[in-house]
């Protein structure tokens, strides 16, 4: 039996046991109530008769006839009242318990065959007991004759098998709704175990168990921040890389509105099904991939993943810095071949004054010299960095360069976050002054050491940035040149805070004035002697 229970399915044995369970507490109470009716049938014909005793006793003279010892007339009266009470026997004793009447005549003048002290004592009482005519509710009461004295007793008595009879016919009334209350139960047993099996896709117990533990072993021990989310948009389960990754405690239950969200999550976990959107979260570059969840046709809410890219992102800064100053490099060097040829044509053609004029044509020091050359900037990474933007705006049309009043005597202790917030805010500046009408287009870049803190401003000729859009500016996926950008200023803003710094929007230059973004970048710097 019982290896056949273990091999039943979980929701058949769930079924059955709440079966049996409502079975038993239906048949529980239906006893009890059976138990309570008997009870109440039983007081009900013990105060049946006990009120007939009482009115019989109460009979006028019947005290004195009992005590003259009248047996026909008192005989007479116990045959009209049971006939017009339909109990089973009235008997009336004398003070001795003698009986004086009775339904058969051969028990008059013998002693009754229960205990008659109680009534002759004075007492009125109730009982079932058993006698010379079976199982019986009865009443007694004592008989007075008319100076008070007791006399002798009434005893009336209605059949027990007449209390079995009502009883049997309360229970038949019962028993339909016992019997509905059962179907019912059943109904409901049912019902429940067949939302259980939808609502548990129809697996097992042990299947749920292993669920579980592989759902901890795969959440825990991925790389990726994972974040579900049901149809309610509550978060349903988050692993620890995601609350990693997006720095801040996230817990079962919360309403996706209350987390706070940079906008572009925001926007994908709305959406349907995306891949690979870059995302910026506190200080960290992210990629986001977002996947509805469906079985069997329905909507289970959806999962979130989560990878950091911040070192690719600063891996890819860095590369496209060396890549620029690379290109730069290389364009000079082939400008100074282009040089040095004209100079060789001219002095094998004896034009000494023509080649003297051209080199000093030449050796007026263009803005990507003086930048790499320039002694206010002690810094060769700035300095290279700067050199090979100045060819990337000579592409654009662009001047770049850098401020006269530029002073920076330390070497950086944070080369990376410096290239990362300088590069990202002359890129967007070079653009800005690339896309604007104003001409001539131009950057200019000041650099300022204040101890260990560097003060980078950059000041562009772009058309500026609308009042609604200056804090704009800095969130993600928000840009003033097109869709898919807007992430060079969240990235740049995200690295300085990250060092304790800030990027703010010095003047948005609307009004025909330059647009210039200053960076605050403390404990970037080597100590002043070191």
């Amino acid at each position: 039996m019982m290896a056949r229970l273990r091999g039943m399915r979980f929701t058949r044995q769930l079924l059955l046991l709440q079966i049996g369970l409502v079975t038993l507490i239906v048949g529980i109470g239906f006893g009890l109530v059976a138990w309570l009716l008997d009870q109440s049938l039983e007081h009900q014909y013990e105060q049946r008769a006990l009120n007939v005793a009482r009115t019989v006793a109460a009979e006028q003279h019947l005290g004195d006839l009992v005590r003259d010892g009248d047996q026909p007339a008192v005989q007479q009266i116990a045959i009209a009242a049971s006939r017009a009470t339909g109990a089973l026997f009235v008997v009336v004793t004398d003070a001795r318990g003698i009986r004086l009447a009775h339904p058969t005549p051969d028990q008059i003048g013998k002693p009754v065959s229960t205990d008659p002290s109680g009534a002759l004592s004075g007492q009125e009482v109730v009982n079932i007991e058993r006698g010379t005519l079976g199982l019986s509710a009865r009443g007694k009461v004592p008989v007075r004759d008319t100076s008070g004295a007791i006399v002798g007793e009434v005893s009336v008595g209605f059949d027990a098998a007449d209390i079995r009879h009502a009883l049997l016919d309360l229970i038949g009334a019962t028993a339909p709704f016992a019997v509905g209350a059962l179907a019912l139960g059943v109904a409901g047993s049912t019902w429940l175990s067949r939302v259980l099996k939808r609502r548990t896709f129809g697996l097992e117990p042990a299947d749920l168990a292993d669920l579980v533990r592989e759902r901890e072993a795969v959440l825990h021990g991925v790389g990726e921040g994972v974040l579900a989310v049901d149809t309610d948009r509550r978060v349903t389960m988050c692993n620890d890389e995601a609350i990693r990754l997006l720095g801040r405690p996230i817990h079962a239950g919360t309403p996706l509105d209350d987390l706070q969200l940079p906008p572009r999550l925001r926007s994908v976990l709305d959406g349907d099904r995306a891949d690979n959107i870059l995302t910026v979260a506190g200080d960290r570059v992210l990629v986001a991939n977002h996947r509805p969840v469906h079985r069997d046709g329905r909507d289970l809410g959806s999962v979130l993943t989560l990878r950091d890219r911040t070192d690719l992102e600063q891996l890819t800064s860095e590369l496209d810095a060396v890549r620029s100053m690379t290109g730069a490099l290389r364009a000079q060097r082939h400008e100074f071949a282009n040089r040095m040829h004209t100079v060789l044509g001219l002095l094998q053609a004896d034009a000494h004054a023509d080649a003297l004029e051209y080199l000093r044509s030449v050796t007026q020091f263009q803005e990507a010299d003086a930048i790499s050359e320039s002694p206010a900037v002690r810094s060769a990474t700035i300095r290279s960095f700067m050199a090979a933007k100045t060819a990337r705006a000579t592409e654009l049309g662009v001047t770049l360069k850098l401020s006269e009043a530029s002073w920076v005597q330390q070497r950086l202790v944070a080369p990376v976050e410096v290239v990362t917030v300088l590069g990202n805010l002359v890129d967007n500046a070079l653009d800005a002054a690339h896309v604007s009408t104003r001409r001539p287009g131009g950057v200019e870049v000041d650099l300022l050491s204040d101890g260990t803190r560097l003060v980078i401003s950059v000041a562009n000729t772009g058309d500026g940035v609308s009042p609604e859009q200056t804090e704009a500016i800095f969130v993600e996926g928000i840009s003033t040149r097109g869709t898919d950008r807007g992430l060079g200023l969240a990235i740049a803003r995200q690295t300085a805070r990250g060092l304790g710094g800030d990027i703010t929007l010095a003047n948005p230059g609307c009004d025909g004035s330059e647009t210039v973004f200053v960076a605050q970048l403390p404990d970037v710097l080597e100590e002043a002697g070191a």
